[in-house]
């Protein structure tokens, strides 16, 4: 009987040198009040965000490519 070892390596962490940013920073950055994002949040709408402890958090990467998302579609007439 033979074994065959199989070696396994973690999956890479998409968030990796990424930055979390609180509800005010990413208030800052889409320039828009935090009551909007915690509307957006209420909607399921909005940047990705998450809970760490009793805070929500955003990844600074998700909120680019969310903005990203937003700038190229459709326009409002």
């Amino acid at each position: 009987m033979s074994t065959i070892s199989q070696q396994v390596t973690p999956p890479e962490d998409p968030h990796a040198g990424d930055e979390l940013l609180t509800i005010a920073e990413v208030a800052d950055v889409v320039r828009v009040p935090v009551a909007t994002l915690r509307y957006w949040r209420h909607l399921g709408t909005g940047p990705h965000s998450f809970r760490v402890g009793r805070g929500v958090r955003y990844w600074r990467s998700e909120v680019s490519a969310w903005l990203h998302g937003q700038s190229n579609g459709p326009t409002a007439a």
